[in-house]
């Protein structure tokens, strides 16, 4: 057998990726945020062009499945009218930006990401899947996701710039923060980090300038399904929405616009609480400590379904489930309590591992996993 294909870059509008299901175009709200009006634009987009479905991503980004190939051009052209991409394709890539998605306008992570925004044609050229993090609220809310080049808020109250990999960092000055992202951009390019490919994985010693033992202050709790300052929040069963599913929430509520989680939880600013079939409301419904990627058919390289199955599991597994259509993870980059990874057609059983990690059992049928676990 071979190892399914690391592609070594993440899709976006400019650049969308074949999927089992058609096109996978990617769009990267700026903050985290559209507006009501581009909801609207983006859903009717994803219905007229794709197969109506959305997903959102560990990065905060959602994703229009099942575009035709005759459509995304004309897809494409929607979004830049609607704002939602850049039309400058090499800023469009750089715009790799995951934001605490609690900011408020004119607190410090708006400030900083709204910064950045305007200043990717400074940076190098670096691997497609990097990206930074503003994580400068009052709490740390984006400890354990993934970025590479990071302002956080310290435990003190101040802010540090922070290199992934590393525990600790140093102190920026106010409205300095992104001079210090783009220079160590610039360092990590000049000093090889390509051939790492991530800042956690570059060995070589930081610049003394980032080098420091400020700790980030303690994660804040993730934002949960149910009532949020901003309005209400709702969980995605596997990060995924119909378009007219979200579509619908908009049009019945007077929600200003909507927020994005790397949690698979979007928050719908101004909205009162409304049950939604198919999304979730309940902050224990077992789903939400649930990962699973598409899998078979929606992706060539899965050789299993998976999220039937996590469905049917998720009620009976303690801790973290992660089902994967092959040994790449692409659901969930970290270790899981309970990982099933699919190969030839059957499931690797792994504990506290990441998929394709050391299996416990293998080649395991869904009725195998079912009776493992007393579902059966």
């Amino acid at each position: 057998m071979t190892g399914p294909m690391v592609r070594g870059w993440c899709p976006d509008a400019w650049h969308p990726m074949i999927a089992g299901d058609g096109l996978l175009m990617r769009v990267k709200p700026r903050l985290g945020r559209l507006t009501r009006a581009q909801v609207l634009g983006l859903c009717d987009a994803a219905i007229a062009h794709g197969n109506a479905l959305i997903d959102i991503t560990a990065r905060a980004n959602l994703q229009l499945r099942g575009v035709r190939d005759t459509g995304w051009q004309a897809l494409l052209d929607r979004l830049l009218t609607l704002d939602l991409v850049d039309g400058d394709p090499v800023i469009e890539q750089r715009r790799n930006i995951l934001v605490a998605p609690d900011w408020r306008v004119g607190d410090d992570s708006h400030r900083i990401a709204g910064a950045l925004l305007t200043r990717l044609d400074e940076l190098p050229d670096l691997p497609g899947k990097m990206g930074f993090v503003i994580d400068a609220g009052r709490a740390c809310a984006l400890h354990g996701e993934v970025g590479d080049f990071r302002i956080e808020r310290d435990e003190k109250g101040g802010l540090i710039l922070r290199a992934d990999g590393h525990p600790g960092g140093v102190a920026v000055v106010a409205g300095q923060e992104v001079d210090a992202l783009i220079a160590l951009a610039h360092w990590f390019s000049a000093s090889g980090g390509a051939e790492a490919g991530r800042m956690a994985r570059h060995t070589v010693a930081l610049p003394e300038w980032a080098c420091g033992d400020i700790l980030p202050a303690p994660s804040a709790a993730r934002i949960a399904p149910g009532i949020h300052d901003l309005g209400w929040a709702y969980g995605l069963p596997f990060g995924r929405i119909e378009a007219p599913i979200l579509a619908g929430v908009m049009e019945g509520s007077s929600a200003g616009g909507v927020r994005i989680s790397p949690w698979r939880v979007l928050v719908v600013e101004g909205a009162p609480a409304m049950q939604v079939d198919g999304l979730i409301t309940d902050p224990a419904d077992p789903l939400l400590h649930v990962d699973a990627c598409p899998g078979a058919p929606c992706c060539t390289q899965a050789s299993v379904e998976t999220r039937d199955l996590a469905r049917r599991l998720a009620p009976h597994i303690a801790g973290r489930l992660h089902v994967s259509g092959c040994a790449k993870g692409c659901a969930r980059p970290r270790a899981a309590d309970v990982t099933l990874t699919g190969r030839d057609g059957l499931f690797d059983l792994s504990l506290n591992a990441r998929a394709g990690g050391p299996a416990v059992h293998s080649a395991l049928g869904p009725a195998d996993l079912l009776a493992q676990f007393g579902t059966a």
